[in-house]
């Protein structure tokens, strides 16, 4: 074959390799503008938030966790879970009257008003201890899994997260007594509690599922794959439009749940890990509320609100 003729083919032949080479990198821009918008941060926006005031606060800077408001005393306690103590604070007033020593790595908190209680998941010992939310006298000290985190906000008797442990502690108001355990068959989440159905609901971490349990014979009557969400940690409900969110920290998402036909209604992206939920009804009126989100390591370094 002379040179002439052989040349159109080699022609033909660049051409063919220039085609697959500007394929390729047409394929590599598109997967690269798919990773950056998928983990792009949500547009900011204005919070209808402000500065009350600061206060304080004894002993180092360790790590502190969750906290629990009095609203009818303005008495806040905190959990400053490296010093292994509740810190309670007059927020009003802007000062510390009282710090609860001995709670080995108080973790969760939460304060019942009517009962001037105090109940805290001491971490270290694996204990949900019982205080006298006037005088911080310890009253009693029930046995939980390994490391319990969180309290649940509403229900009676009390019900406490075992992270690792997996599972779900349930002890007596009264009695302070424990009354039961729930095996989650996974690594336990927060649980919330929906008056309306009359369940507990509790994300499980390592199956991706929320478990909907029935606190009357503590058992498990549902389970709830959650697609789109990994390792979901932090539940928070709207009983009253029948709604659950849940904060999925390994990818930053905010899935939203319907309380009652367990379908998913929404997927937000999120700041990085979100942790815990606050979800405040009354600030709804007729429309589902705002939902807070704590992020440890989210874009703006403070929480988000959707």
């Amino acid at each position: 074959m002379s040179a002439i003729s052989e040349a159109p083919q080699r022609r033909h032949g660049l051409r063919r390799w220039w085609w697959l080479i500007a394929a390729i990198v047409a394929v590599s821009v598109a997967v690269v503008v798919a990773v950056a918008v998928w983990h792009r941060p949500p547009p900011q926006v204005a919070l209808p938030l402000w500065a009350a005031g600061e206060i304080a606060l004894p002993g180092d800077s360790s790590r502190f966790d969750y906290a629990s408001l009095d609203p009818d005393r303005d008495l806040l306690f905190v959990a400053h879970q490296g010093a292994s103590e509740i810190v309670g604070m007059d927020v009003r007033a802007g000062s510390v009257v009282r710090v609860i020593h001995g709670i080995d790595q108080v973790h969760g908190v939460l304060v019942i008003p009517p009962r001037h209680r105090v109940y805290a998941t001491a971490t270290g010992a694996n204990h949900l201890i019982t205080l006298n939310e006037d005088t911080g006298e310890q009253l009693s000290q029930a046995p939980t899994g390994d490391y319990t985190d969180w309290r649940s906000t509403r229900s009676t008797p009390r019900w406490t997260t075992n992270e690792t442990g997996g599972s779900e502690t349930v002890v007596g108001a009264d009695s302070r007594q424990v009354r039961g355990t729930v095996q989650l068959g996974g690594e336990a989440g927060n649980v919330a509690y929906d008056p309306s159905g009359r369940q507990n609901l509790v994300d499980v971490q390592t199956r991706n599922e929320l478990s909907v349990i029935d606190p009357a014979s503590l058992t498990i009557t549902r389970r709830v794959p959650l697609p789109g969400c990994e390792h979901p940690h932090g539940p928070a409900l709207d009983p009253a439009h029948r709604l659950a969110f849940v904060a999925c920290d390994a990818n930053a998402t905010l899935l939203t749940i319907d309380l009652d036909t367990w379908h998913r209604l929404g997927t937000q992206r999120v700041g990085d890990d979100p942790d815990v939920l606050a979800c405040d009804p009354a600030a709804g009126g007729s429309q589902p509320p705002p939902v807070l989100i704590a992020a440890d390591q989210s874009w703006s370094g403070a929480p988000e609100m959707w």
